[in-house]
Formats: C-alpha cells, sequence, structure tokens
C-alpha cells in the first residue's frame, strides 16, 4: 500500500469513528477511543452498596460520555459495603469504587484488610446511620437496645456500631444484628422483620417509598463529628503502577457527582436507564440530600479534597474509643498526591 493510499483509508477510518461516536449520544461504548485518540481502557467500577441515588453519579459519568472522555471504558456493578468492596478491589476483580472512610480505617487498623488506598473524597461528612419507621418506638440511640437490626457484614454502619453505640451512651451487647443484603434490607423493614437497618442518611427518600411510613434517622454524625464519608478506593498496586490513570479516573468520576448534584433529576433518570428497578422520585431525593454532605462548608474547595488534619482527627476519634488495635497515619490510608488538590 502505497503513502497516498495509506492516507486515505487513514482519513476514511477517522470519518467512520466520528460517526460512530456521534450515534452513541456520549456514553462509553466498546472499542471507541477517548479524548486523547487512544483505545478505551477498560475499569471495573463497584458501587458503595447497591443501586441507589447516592451512587448515581457513576452512571452519569459513563452516560455523559466523562469516562469516555479519559480514555476509560467503564463497567459498574453493584457494591455490596464497605468490607465486601475493599476485598473485591484488593483481589483484583474491580478497580475502583467507594467506601466509608471510618470503615475503612477500622479494617486497615485492625488488621482484617490492607493493600487498598483512598485517592478522593465523595462526601465530607460521614452518612452512616440507623434507619427506622414511625412505630417501631426508636426515637433515640438508647432506644436501639433491646431491637433487631439489619446490615451487611461489612457495612461500615454495622463495624462502626460499637464505637458508635459506646459514644451515644447504648449498651451495644443488647442490640441484635442479623445479616441483609443491600438491595433487601428496606424489605426486611417494611415487612416487620427488623426494627431497623443500616443505611446513609440520604436513604430516607427511598425508605419511606418502599415502606409507606415515615422514616426515623438516627445519623452517626450526631455524635462523632469530624468523620468523612465515602472516599474512592484503588488498590495499593494500581495507584503505585498507574498513578495518572488513576488520576483521569479520579477526575472523571467527579465531573459525574458535580454534574449529578447539580442535575438531580437527570442523574435520577440516568440510573433509571440503566437500573431498570430503581426509583427515579427517591433517586433525586437522595441526590438533593447529599449535596450537603458531598461540598465542603469552605466556598470554593474542589470536591474531592481530603484534609490531612480531619483524618487523623477520625484516626483519634476511633482510638479514643479503643476501636482500633493498630495505631495509624492518615498517609496509610490516603494517597495525598493522587487526590484533588484544594
Amino acid at each position: 500500500m502505497n503513502r497516498l493510499t495509506r492516507t486515505v483509508a487513514a482519513a476514511a477510518l477517522a470519518t467512520a469513528l466520528t460517526l460512530v461516536s456521534a450515534c452513541s449520544g456520549g456514553s462509553d461504548s466498546s472499542g471507541a477511543k477517548g479524548g486523547n485518540g487512544k483505545g478505551l481502557e477498560k475499569v471495573t467500577y463497584l458501587t458503595s452498596f447497591g443501586n441507589f441515588g447516592r451512587d448515581s453519579y457513576a452512571w452519569v459519568a459513563k452516560e455523559k460520555g466523562f469516562f469516555k472522555e479519559a480514555g476509560f471504558d467503564v463497567e459498574i456493578k453493584p457494591g455490596q459495603g464497605t468490607g465486601t468492596v475493599i476485598q473485591t478491589i484488593v483481589g483484583g476483580q474491580a478497580d475502583f469504587g467507594p467506601i466509608d472512610l471510618t470503615g475503612g480505617l477500622l479494617q486497615l487498623g485492625n488488621g482484617v484488610a490492607k493493600d487498598f488506598i483512598a485517592v478522593a473524597a465523595i462526601q465530607q461528612r460521614t452518612m452512616a446511620g440507623i434507619a427506622t419507621v414511625e412505630g417501631k418506638n426508636i426515637a433515640s440511640p438508647k432506644d436501639l437496645e433491646g431491637k433487631k437490626l439489619a446490615d451487611t457484614p461489612g457495612s461500615v454502619v454495622r463495624n462502626l456500631f460499637p464505637t458508635y453505640a459506646r459514644l451515644a451512651g447504648v449498651d451495644a451487647s443488647k442490640v441484635t444484628w442479623v445479616n441483609g443484603d443491600a438491595q433487601t434490607l428496606m424489605g426486611t423493614l417494611a415487612n416487620g422483620q427488623v426494627d431497623g437497618i443500616g443505611q446513609f442518611v440520604v436513604g430516607q427518600p427511598t425508605i419511606e417509598s418502599v415502606t409507606k411510613k415515615k422514616a426515623v434517622m438516627l445519623p452517626y454524625s450526631n455524635v462523632m463529628q469530624d468523620l468523612y464519608g465515602n472516599v474512592l478506593i484503588t488498590s495499593t498496586k494500581i495507584a503505585k503502577e498507574k498513578p495518572e490513570m488513576v488520576k483521569r479516573f479520579t477526575a472523571a468520576l467527579m465531573k459525574g457527582l458535580e454534574y449529578a448534584l447539580t442535575n438531580p433529576q437527570e442523574a435520577a433518570d440516568i440510573l433509571k436507564k440503566n437500573v431498570d428497578a430503581s426509583n427515579p422520585a427517591a433517586a433525586a431525593a437522595e441526590l438533593q440530600l447529599m449535596a450537603g454532605y458531598v461540598r465542603s462548608s469552605n466556598s470554593g474547595t474542589q470536591i474531592g479534597t481530603l484534609d490531612s488534619g480531619r483524618v487523623a482527627k477520625s484516626i483519634a476519634i476511633l482510638q479514643g474509643a479503643g476501636s482500633l488495635k493498630q495505631n495509624l497515619t492518615p498517609d496509610q490510608i490516603i494517597d495525598f498526591d493522587l487526590a484533588p488538590k484544594a
């Protein structure tokens, strides 16, 4: 093939790819190219806990083409809480996912998990809490004694409960926990199998939609301030070997997070398009509630930033409550070189 023929063929191929890209509506597609003209890198992303509105920003980043522009073809799978997300990523079955930072500290500081690292904040405050409904005679933490609660074994709500109970004056030995699944927890509350469930506080609209009752929320942040909420993690192996890839993925996900908070109804519709079982009205309401947890109180601070001093305070809270077997420093769980800068 001579030079002229190769040039014409290359031009024809470029035109064809442009047309295909235009027809794709901006969402990721296998075999397409990213914003740098290179082939898309396949990445598996786990949500934090099922497929609710609070996790819809990943679907937004995919649907709006943010991942594709950054050079990624992303498969999104539902996570099952902090412990499971860590295990799946460290085990190599996924590349990225959000976990509750406090839950991660408990896992790392108690020797349960290792080889993972946080690279961005999703929420600046913890959203962990206990959810119940009116009629269960639960209005304060002390009322949890003698009650039955459900959550996944690896959930931060469940793993952090002993610390919460100690600080809130609750006898944790008088509270019964049973295992549940991310997608069916609210159903067990609705049908009366349990008195309460572990849940992020922004799940209130979805709980009320499922149970048809007014939700009662007991946020952990009422007794444990300074704790971050979810953070984006990857394996230490990926962070070490592909730092620029991590930065590109993080930036694309943060773009999706920002867009979802600004356009909650559109984000909810995108979630419904990809997860038929989702409730768009409840998903949009969750995002509206979540906005106050994501945006920093410091005006102008970029979404996703992490502060070493605040992380140190979180560690001190857990150490003071006797919840950590090992001493930790912020840089053992966060790579501040990879995290978004303030």
